[in-house]
């Protein structure tokens, strides 16, 4: 059998001591194990990094730039190979993971802009001869622990930036899905990045908590689970760690009386069961505004619903493919059992899916709940699977105080006509990112992004110029060369500009 082994020093090793079985989720069967890397082989990882550090960060930023030039070719070249190990490992329908590689190129277009990115800000004669300038410096080692949803997308959402920025990275992949991710790094090399540079480690709790607490990891990016990215924060915090956790998320959708419903039905089913809603993104909830709206969407909702395709990732024909795990598929399932338990109408239901030739796949169909209030669990809790619940309200105020009092506040929507409806919402919503007509306002990499409330911990959102300032110090030099022959007395007041 296959094992994933760890990428350190430019080279694949296996340990060997511990492995876990990588599943393929549309058939339910083991296809690979990948090799879970020991604190030794971690704290490994990190020595050769802080090894390579030096001649790295003395690389001319324009350098670095051209190793993101030829790495965005090499991944454009190899993106049919890249899209058959997500959808193998994740579940992931070749379309989807097409559009989940190109959401990840973007970003490192955006790092090839590196020298224009780092060139920091001058200032001559800010006193009698004095210039003063500021650059930005690299930190040094840093990682990134990234989700098994995206496993092409999200860690692109972090190293190219901390690499054309001068820092050494280590990847911690989900080891879920750890296949593409692993592949994609190899790319860098043939790309011309440096040996040490980059290593992609393998691994669970042992290798999270040896990153988090080892001195030499200067700054840590997340993407998980809320109760995951607190730990993650508070510890990188404690350590004296610089930290970025993107946490878990409860996306609504306000459905508006006067929305065009056919586009607001179409657009709903993308966002909702799009890669089986395993999406931080994913609307989960649509809240109708007045019964019209609502028995409207209900009514179209259902109808659209009965020609959405659930099966396997190598089946282009299928709009989504199954869950990640059968633990997974079982907790889906156990929400919606909640939902009907706790007095929601199951008005499509998805729990007993089942594809012709892949009974054992961790298939949940799409799903539709009416009748959803919020002192359910279902709406509580983020449920991370191909699941639309639907919250009935009379006013436009009464959606939006609904969307504030979520404890998540990464995305959410408006489907209306109403251009003043639109702007007082987006004035107002308490949720770090809104969109207009559109449900899954990701920006794109040259725009910074990140939830509210519960949905991130730290100062600064995901990549964009933002990127910039997470995994760099800046430092601001002044100076002056005095002139020959002219020496001045000594001054013991504040020194201001004369």
């Amino acid at each position: 059998m296959t094992t994933v082994g760890q990428l350190i020093n430019g080279e694949i090793t296996v340990e060997g001591t511990r492995q876990q079985a990588i599943y393929n989720p549309s058939t339910g069967e083991i296809s690979k194990q990948v090799d879970l890397a020991s604190k030794k082989t971690v704290e490994e990882a990190i020595a050769v990094a802080q090894a390579a550090f030096p001649a790295w960060r003395n690389t001319p930023a324009i350098k670095r730039a051209r190793v993101m030039f030829k790495f965005k070719a090499l991944l454009e070249e190899h993106a049919e190979t890249i899209c058959t190990l997500i959808g193998e490992e994740h579940g992931k329908i070749s379309h989807d993971a097409a559009g989940e590689l190109q959401r990840g190129i973007e970003n490192v277009e955006y790092a090839c802009g590196a020298p224009e990115l780092l060139k920091g800000e001058h200032s001559k004669n800010v006193g009698p001869n004095i210039d003063s300038w500021s650059e930005f410096q690299p930190l040094g080692v840093v990682a990134g622990i990234t989700p098994f949803n995206f496993p092409a997308m999200v860690p692109l959402w972090m190293y190219p930036m901390a690499l054309v920025c001068g820092n050494c990275f280590i990847l911690k992949p989900s080891e879920r899905d750890p296949s593409a991710t692993l592949f994609i790094a190899q790319l860098l090399k043939e790309a011309g990045l440096p040996d040490g540079v980059m290593s992609v480690i393998n691994g669970d709790k042992e290798a999270v908590d040896t990153l988090l607490n080892d001195e030499r990891i200067k700054a840590i990016s997340f993407v998980g689970s809320t109760p995951i990215a607190e730990y993650i924060y508070a510890t990188a915090n404690g350590n004296g760690k610089r930290c970025q956790a993107l946490g878990g998320a409860k996306n609504h959708a306000i459905v508006m009386p006067d929305a065009d419903m056919d586009n607001a039905v179409n657009q709903l089913l993308g966002a909702a069961f799009g890669s089986s809603g395993e999406r931080c993104m994913a609307l989960s909830v649509a809240v109708a505004v007045g019964d019209v709206a609502g028995d409207a969407l209900i009514g179209k909702m259902q109808a659209a619903m009965q020609s959405l395709n659930v099966g396997p990732h190598f089946d282009a024909n299928n709009d989504f493919g199954p869950v990640i795990t059968q633990a997974h598929q079982q907790k889906v399932i156990a929400y919606i059992d909640s939902a009907e338990q706790q007095g929601a109408k199951i008005v499509v239901d998805g729990r007993h899916a089942k594809v012709l030739g892949f009974e054992n796949g961790f298939f949940v169909g799409a799903t539709l709940i009416d009748d959803v209030s919020p002192d359910m669990v279902s709406y509580k809790e983020e449920i991370f699977g191909p699941v639309l619940q639907v919250v009935r309200v009379q006013t436009m105020q009464q959606a939006m105080d609904l969307i504030d009092a979520h404890e998540y506040g990464n995305g959410t929507c408006i489907f209306t006509r109403d251009g003043e409806a639109a702007r007082y919402f987006s004035d107002n919503i308490q949720v770090g990112m809104v969109g207009i007509n559109v449900p899954l306002p990701v920006p794109v990499a040259y725009h910074s992004f990140g939830g509210w409330k519960r949905s991130l911990f730290g100062d600064l959102h995901a990549y964009g110029p933002d990127a910039v300032r997470f995994y760099t110090k800046r430092k601001t030099i002044t100076q002056r060369w005095p002139s020959a022959g002219v020496r001045e007395g000594a001054e013991f007041s504040m020194p201001t500009m004369k």
